[in-house]
């Protein structure tokens, strides 16, 4: 997190609240806090793992972030290349909060993801080339041969042969489907992509080959990636930094190494804990010992006060439970880790 790193993504008190509403009128009665407060950097050309518990809010700011959700409050700057038709994006940043739907279809070239379920990610009915021409359509390529020329090419990147583009989805394995989403994902050229949960889905040995891919993908075409998973194997092997999520917020945020080596924050370590460890000098730091939590994840549409985590806390004490811990820097070892909790010890950190 150094200074003079390239900032292509910034967000800042990005909230993304749904509705709820009850009565035949509809009334909303209260709202559910997906996203609640978010503030992060994203560097060009680095992988920003996403991690937390199922309903943490990781996929709703993913998509909040390409705007398929529109968020409820907060600026999502881009600072990437210039976009045409898009006034003041030469000029960067361009706040994506503010586009219509026309500067938004521009800034899909900039901006793609690749989804969660390879099954249901690709039209049964459409062949891999009728999937995969439409960006390029969209975008310009008019020609027919030139589009089967470009699919050929993106297949043969992900490590399929390019006579597949006439072959369905159902003659695919999950793996291969999700290769094929992947291709789909870089068929406009991007300069970021968010991977949500892309290989949750697919067995083992297959998430280890795709991984691999999509690493060879972005040092081959300099992209960027936000990693969106709740596997914390798989986040430390593909991410230079990570943001541990909790309840709408992020708790904690440092380099992959150091989120592992030096956790500050007690939800992350409980995460960690649960990791079954066969490096000696983790097991030294006690990463062998299983950490068990109490009671159940707080409601998003009712959070608690204070500290969101405080009713699970083991380290919980009387400030946890009224003043709202705030997401603050410090130094392990010369390195910045940003952590939101009231009591860390001075043995953890180095200010």
């Amino acid at each position: 997190m150094a200074e003079n790193r390239d900032i292509i993504l910034k967000l800042r008190n990005v909230k993304t609240w749904f509705p709820v509403q009850k009565g035949v009128f509809r009334r909303t009665v209260a709202h559910l806090k997906a996203v609640d407060g978010v503030n992060l950097d994203v560097y060009r050309g680095e992988t920003l793992g996403l991690v937390g518990e199922s309903g943490c809010g990781k996929t709703t700011l993913g998509k909040s972030i390409l705007q398929l959700v529109r968020s409820t409050d907060g600026s999502i700057e881009y600072f990437g290349q210039p976009v045409p038709g898009v006034s003041g994006s030469e000029k960067s940043p361009v706040d994506l909060r503010k586009l219509n739907v026309k500067q938004l279809t521009e800034f899909r070239r900039r901006l793609q993801i690749v989804f969660q379920d390879p099954y249901s990610s690709l039209n049964p009915a459409f062949t891999v080339l009728g999937s995969l021409e439409d960006p390029l359509i969209k975008f310009g390529v008019k020609s027919r041969k030139e589009r089967q020329k470009i699919i050929g090419d993106l297949l043969e990147a992900v490590n399929m042969r390019s006579e597949y583009m006439y072959r369905y989805p159902n003659e695919f394995s999950g793996g291969q489907r999700q290769r094929i989403g992947i291709a789909r994902a870089i068929s406009v050229n991007p300069e970021l992509i968010v991977c949500d949960e892309a290989v949750s889905a697919l067995d083992v040995s297959i998430r280890a080959q795709v991984l691999k891919l999509l690493k060879q993908l972005k040092e081959e075409r300099n992209l960027t990636y936000i990693f969106i998973t709740h596997d914390l194997s798989v986040v430390e092997y593909i991410s230079d930094r990570i943001a541990v999520m909790y309840l709408g917020k992020v708790v904690e945020l440092s380099e992959s190494e150091d989120l592992y080596c030096h956790t500050l924050h007690p939800y992350t370590k409980t995460l960690l804990s649960a990791i079954p460890v066969a490096d000696l000098d983790r097991r030294a730091n006690g990463m062998n010992k299983r950490i068990m939590l109490t009671g159940d994840v707080p409601s998003p549409i009712n959070p608690p006060s204070g500290c969101n985590f405080h009713p699970r806390c083991p380290q919980c004490q009387e400030p946890c439970k009224t003043e709202t811990p705030i997401l603050k820097k410090y130094l392990v070892n010369g390195k910045e880790h940003y952590a939101s909790c009231h009591y860390i010890t001075e043995s953890e950190i180095k200010e």
